[in-house]
């Protein structure tokens, strides 16, 4: 993916999950845009897109961040969002272990406060350590944290799996985590 579309895609995750009324779009409950008045609103901002640009977007997106819906009509966010929406996830049970890569700046807060989700609606997991290792790079020098999910799922902790494969939590306490 050019450099541009790359840049683009940033914008639109931006979008759908944090910031609609950027392009003077709205989500539905379950987070779906409409894509005419996506594309219409990124217009608006000097951008410029159209349905094939959004379509190779999506199509080559390494995160496989978006999703349209089966006629092509909405796009949504796989996961990741700060705003309230009901992706219609299903619980499921997750593996014994997971892993949550994040900097090392952040390894004293997280040693006596747990994963906490923030200002997202779950905490991020991954099932390998590599793409937690690549997750944590994006933020500083990376550190893995092993994350005792079949214990949490036991304790009644549930979990979720978006779209594109990222484990979703609450909140984890610190007696679940190994550093």
């Amino acid at each position: 993916m050019t450099k541009k579309l790359t840049k683009l895609g940033k914008f639109i995750s931006l979008i759908l999950r944090h910031k609609p009324e950027m392009v003077g779009i709205e989500l539905d409950r379950n987070g779906w845009a409409d894509v005419r008045e996506l594309i219409e609103g990124i217009n608006k901002t000097g951008e410029r897109i159209n349905f094939e640009i959004l379509e190779e977007i999506v199509r080559d997106n390494s995160k496989k961040r978006y999703e349209f819906n089966g006629d092509f009509t909405k796009i949504r966010a796989c996961q990741g969002h700060s705003i309230d929406v009901d992706l219609e996830l299903k619980a499921i049970k997750p593996p014994e272990v997971l892993y949550h890569g994040t900097a090392d700046r952040f390894l004293e807060q997280i040693k006596k406060e747990g994963l906490k989700k923030r200002s997202r609606q779950f905490v991020h997991l991954s099932e390998t350590e590599k793409t937690a290792y690549d997750v944590g790079q994006r933020h500083g020098k990376p550190f893995i944290i092993k994350v005792l999910a079949k214990k949490m799922y036991e304790d009644g902790k549930e979990f979720f799996i978006s779209k594109n494969g990222v484990w979703l939590t609450d909140d984890i306490e610190v007696k679940y985590l190994r550093f």
